[in-house]
């Protein structure tokens, strides 16, 4: 009892770890490198080309999934900004690269290796240069610091560590939940401690560029008033991410002690709000909105009903809807050029997918019931593929094995009502945009309303704005309003 048979030997469960340790720490030593900002050795089984080689494979994935921004200006002056700060880095060799994403959430990430991504979201509520290069210079810094390899080799490390521990020393799995939740406040803590060190790199990087640093105040304050819009602000402790509170009042606090010359530092305010007029704000209706459980694509002109009550969502490549159990899923996806005959036979070419003996009568011409296996179990469901305006498309739902009785009738209904869309008020329908505002004399952002008047409230134009409501705006100065985007009303 209490031994692990190792052939012709036992040995206890310490003398196993032990005997696991010893080749563990020979990877250890050998996986150690010099941080570039700190200088000190650390542990790291991803290489510099390691590095590189994952970041495009990401960065290639993000570009795919959420789509680049068509703005030829906007990735210039972004990508522009960029090299100039990655320049001044402690690794400036990399294949640095620097891209805006035709996304409207308010976010911005860096991958290993240089590929750095600021959505079109954060691009329009951002009021200078100098901001830009606050969430720049943080990102360079998560690279520079090599944070992401960091976080793999940890996750490497806790899999080699718990998964071996468990299997060769039984006892220790009792206790693998409680390891893993500590290897998660770990890896929490580290998070938060990258995130500061990315802030303390970027304001370096912002002063060896001669960029006004105060500028990252209004960042943190934005970045605040967005997170409590969404509804995502998380509890200190708990947050991947410093609460942009935090990081507000600890950027502050590194301000002060710099004791700037605001004469010689640059903010290029106007140069920067210049570039974001016209520019979409939020989502973009072109590319497809809900009205109710219908779905309307202006650009693909085409209409789809789904289920009431069920969860959708609008992606680059589907659009979707899962049931309020989260048991089924109904959707449609682009699968290109090939005809819809081809591409149904490559569907049943996969040998885990199955036709079943179901006559899908009153539904498109090529529509099959199916049931697939997977690692997860059995699925079974209907899909048929249909070619509207030169492309293929995919129209599928399914659900575990047993219950395609109950959740047939709302497939049905969904793949029935694919139909080409017509309305020209809807085929018509545009995204909101910025619009810039110069002003001739004083006043508030209320009376800026007034006379400007936006789509959005008014405590979101205050936010994209960088402004107080009931704050005076001095003559000169140049103000964001939001236009357009108003979608035609259900009939």
């Amino acid at each position: 009892m209490g031994l692990v048979d190792a052939g012709r030997q036992t040995y206890p469960p310490w003398n196993m770890s032990r005997r696991l340790l010893f080749p563990c720490l020979l990877l250890v030593l050998a996986a150690c490198v010099r941080n570039p900002v700190t200088g000190k050795r650390q542990l790291s089984l991803v290489s510099t080309q390691d590095e590189i080689e994952i970041g495009k494979q990401a960065a290639q994935d993000a570009r795919q999934s959420l789509g680049l921004l068509q703005h030829p200006a906007a990735q210039e002056y972004v990508a522009r900004v960029g090299r100039s700060l990655a320049a001044k880095s402690e690794r400036p060799d990399l294949p640095w690269s620097f891209q805006v994403l035709d996304d409207p959430t308010v976010n911005a990430f860096a991958l290993p290796g240089g590929p750095i991504f600021v959505t079109r979201g954060i691009l329009t509520h951002l009021n200078s240069e100098a901001e830009l290069a606050a969430v720049l210079g943080h990102e360079i810094g998560h690279v520079t610091a090599r944070h992401s390899a960091t976080q793999i080799t940890r996750a490497q490390l806790s899999q080699l560590g718990l998964g071996l521990g468990t299997v060769l020393v039984p006892d220790l799995a009792r206790y693998g939940g409680l390891a893993s939740a500590g290897l998660q406040l770990m890896l929490l803590k580290y998070g938060r401690d990258a995130e500061t060190q990315a802030d303390e790199l970027g304001l370096r990087y912002m002063l060896d560029e001669r960029y006004d640093a105060r500028e990252m105040v209004g960042l943190f304050q934005m970045l605040s008033r967005v997170s409590g819009t969404e509804g995502s602000r998380l509890p200190t402790w708990l947050a991947t991410h410093p609460n942009p509170e935090d990081r507000l009042k600890e950027t502050q606090r590194r301000l002060a002690g710099l004791n700037l010359d605001a004469s010689t530092l640059r903010v290029e305010r106007e140069p920067f709000l210049r570039l974001l007029q016209d520019m979409p704000y939020g989502e973009n209706p072109r590319q497809g909105f809900f009205q109710g459980a219908r779905f309307l694509h202006p650009e693909l002109r085409f209409q789809l009903d789904f289920p009431q009550g069920w969860k959708m969502a609008n992606q680059t490549q589907a659009v979707l809807a899962v049931s309020p159990q989260q048991d089924a899923l109904v959707g449609l996806g682009v699968v290109g050029n090939v005809p819809p005959e081809q591409a149904l036979r490559q569907f049943f070419a996969n040998q885990a997918v199955q036709p079943l003996p179901v006559a899908p009568v009153g539904l498109p011409p090529l529509t099959r019931y199916f049931e697939a296996r997977t690692e997860q179990g059995v699925l079974q469901g209907v899909t048929a593929f249909v070619s509207h305006g030169g492309s293929t498309y995919q129209l599928i739902g399914y659900t575990a094995a047993g219950q395609l009785a109950a959740h047939e009738p709302a497939f049905r209904a969904t793949l029935a009502s694919f139909r080409e869309l017509n309305d020209p008020a809807v085929l018509g329908v545009q995204p909101a945009r910025i619009d810039l505002v110069t002003l001739g004399e004083p006043m508030t952002l209320e009376q800026f309303n007034a006379r400007h008047p936006s789509t959005v409230p008014l405590k979101e134009l205050a936010t994209l704005n960088g402004l107080e409501p009931g704050g005076a705006i001095p003559a000169g100065r140049m103000v964001k309003r939001v236009v357009g985007g108003v979608l035609p009303r259900s009939p």
